[in-house]
């Protein structure tokens, strides 16, 4: 096992959705970044995500970042909620469309101390 010790690393954890994941990651990888994909699921849509883990050197995180932006843009959908039908025969529920905003990423960067080759 070896154990590396770094000063100038950071991990960019990105959560994007699944229609992007693929051309993001191909994205990084033609900008030399490597990335670990895991799918995960939104809470609010409860619909498929991607969440990135992207190990970079600390001059390189804006680089990083503007391949995310770039590729990860947000855009409007219509979902159905379901509301209580109080008004309704039998009193059952009723979809009811929404638009919401979805797409883009969320990103968070984080300090890496060490990290561990086995």
């Amino acid at each position: 096992m070896q154990i590396c010790e770094v000063e100038d690393m950071k991990l960019i954890i990105s959560i994007v959705q699944d229609e992007d994941s693929t051309r993001l990651l191909n994205k990084l990888m033609e900008s030399g970044f490597y990335a670990t994909r895991l799918a995960t699921t939104g809470g609010f849509l409860k619909s498929g995500n991607t969440t990135l883990m992207i190990g970079v050197e600390d001059e390189r995180v804006s680089s990083a970042m503007s391949v995310i932006e770039h590729v990860c843009k947000s855009r409007k959908q219509m979902t159905a909620t379901v509301t209580s039908g109080t008004g309704t025969a039998g009193g059952g529920f009723s979809p009811h469309p929404v638009e919401v905003t979805v797409g883009g990423a969320t990103v968070f960067v984080l300090d890496v101390e060490q990290f561990h080759k086995m």
